[in-house]
């Protein structure tokens, strides 16, 4: 018994009394209610046997004693409480037959034990044998033997059980608040994350590490030792194999903890063989989920690396470069969706709404794992959002629209005026006059000429894609080439543009508002 409680614990313990019973064996509440059990007999019902171990162990509870019952088919269930003090525990038990209609159970007088969790007067749990016949002869000293190796195996795995619930409340906490500061809410942020550690940072850069899904939790302590536990680490939920992390970026925490700021990506990169890294720009606060998709795109060139470790490249973020213009814009287009009252109190709101459209158009399919809703809710408000701005958003040109607004509408523009939602009575001006601002002009001709070391393959193989709504097998039809030889082309524009296109969050919206910019430019 001592051998089993150190190899396999409970589950073996009662799987080698189910045995020794010919019957089943199991663990149950003072309640009645089945912790675990495991059946040896496949001619006495699972069912039957913890029913009747239910009721005699409601009766134990009454009665503060070992138990031994027999019911209308002859079935004995001999039950002993898991305590500490085992020394009391006498196999021998007096005997009474019950019937169907007139059930009871003998006792014996014993005196008061501490249960296992220590709550004088209390009962803890049971273990509880049911045999399909008489008890078999010397069962009631096995019993009574394996109470102690089962109270310890039991409590042993209850602890383990708590931990794993701490650590999982924990990883929800921390995911909660990477959501918070990816849609922008600061102060709730810091209201949840000030009972974690450590402090959000701010500045930071963030780093997006992919690892097998196996390593994920060593990674995640290799990360927290290298950066001194001043790295705010979440198991990314939408892809099961990355960690991100919210790294310290300004210069006094690099001059104290040399494994901080950019350091740490390297640093990891090197320390894990099958580690990828991609590192952002340093960001403020506020704009984690710009330096996320930045780590995104830069984790897509750090695949194609020796040092498996890439930082992301400067680029102009077009939002920045539309001025009060593009913001009128943004603001017009995205009103009826920012005023929207919701029917009933039940139905999302326009934060809600904004939050789903701006997940999926960052995760495509994976934002119900992000927003934890199912795919038929975020089929249901995509197709809503869409009526209300009169998109369809099944098309990249109108994605694309919708991504740059949001992305408008969430950088501080000093020329915005004070009210945070626009008025719904403004007209949208058509995206093609946001397109022909100069900046945006000068904005798409550096994306165009990225695409000159790929040649005109590369950008007739883009556009091809972008006007088949970013789908590989009608990209391949009209090239007439294989699905995988368009996933090629692919995956080696992504090394090219430094930017991830197969994989969300992808810059194909990018990509498809600087074709158009472009157009409008020569025509």
């Amino acid at each position: 018994m001592y051998r089993l409680a150190r190899t396999g614990g409970t589950p073996e313990l009662l799987r080698g009394l189910a045995r020794r019973a010919d019957g089943w064996a199991g663990i149950l509440d003072a309640d009645g209610t089945l912790l675990q059990a495991v059946a040896g007999n496949i001619h006495l019902p699972a069912h039957e046997a913890a029913d009747l171990a239910a009721r005699a162990a409601r009766e134990l509870t009454v009665r503060g004693a070992s138990s031994y019952a027999l019911d209308a088919d002859g079935r004995a269930a001999l039950l002993f409480p898991m305590e500490r003090n085992h020394r009391n525990l006498s196999p021998e038990l007096s005997r009474h037959d019950g019937t169907s209609s007139d059930r009871g159970f003998a006792d014996r007088s014993s005196p008061d034990r501490a249960p296992l969790d220590g709550a004088s007067g209390k009962h803890g749990p049971v273990v509880a044998v049911v045999a399909p016949g008489p008890m078999p002869e010397g069962l009631p000293t096995l019993l009574a033997d394996a109470v102690m190796p089962l109270g310890l195996s039991w409590a042993a795995e209850s602890v383990e059980r708590k931990r794993r619930r701490v650590d999982l409340a924990e990883s929800r906490g921390r995911e909660a608040v990477l959501h918070l500061l990816m849609t922008g809410q600061l102060s709730i942020a810091h209201q949840v994350a000030g009972a974690l550690r450590p402090r959000l940072p701010d500045p930071v850069r963030v780093c997006v590490v992919e690892c097998s899904g196996s390593r994920r939790d060593e990674v995640a302590r290799i990360c927290a030792e290298t950066s001194g536990g001043r790295t705010w680490i979440v198991r990314c939920p939408v892809y099961a194999r990355h960690l991100i992390l919210i790294v310290p970026a300004d210069e006094e925490a690099e001059e104290r903890t040399p494994g901080s700021g950019c350091t740490l990506g390297l640093a990891v990169a090197d320390l894990v063989d099958d580690c990828v890294v991609g590192v952002s720009e340093e960001v403020r606060l506020p704009d984690t989920a710009t330096a996320y998709q930045q780590a995104f795109h830069a984790l897509a060139v750090a695949r194609g690396l020796p040092g498996r470790h890439a930082r992301f490249g400067a680029m102009p973020e077009p939002a920045l470069l539309v001025g009060a213009a593009g913001a009128s814009w943004a603001d017009a287009l995205l009103a009826p969706l920012l005023n929207h009252l919701p029917r009933r109190s039940q139905d999302p709101n326009s934060q809600e709404l904004s939050a789903t459209v701006a997940s999926w158009l960052a995760f495509s399919s994976h934002a119900t794992q992000h927003l934890k809703i199912h795919r038929n809710t975020l089929a249901a408000r995509l197709k809503f959002v869409g009526e209300l701005l009169g998109l369809d958003l099944n098309r990249v040109e109108d994605q694309a629209a919708v991504d740059l607004a949001l992305r408008i509408r969430a950088t501080p523009m000093l020329h915005r005026p004070a009210a945070g939602v626009p008025s719904a009575g403004g007209i949208a001006e058509p995206l093609d006059a946001v397109l022909r601002l100069p900046g945006v002009q000068d904005w798409a001709a550096q994306q165009v000429r990225l695409l000159a070391e790929a040649g005109p393959v590369g950008e007739e193989t883009l556009r091809i894609w972008l006007g088949c709504e970013a789908q590989l097998s009608p990209t391949a039809a009209e090239l007439g080439i294989s699905v995988t030889g368009v996933r090629k082309r692919l995956t080696r524009l992504e090394a090219v543009l430094r930017r991830s296109l197969l994989r969300t969050p992808s810059a194909r919206y990018d990509l498809w508002l600087a074709f158009r910019a472009v157009d409008l430019a020569t025509t």
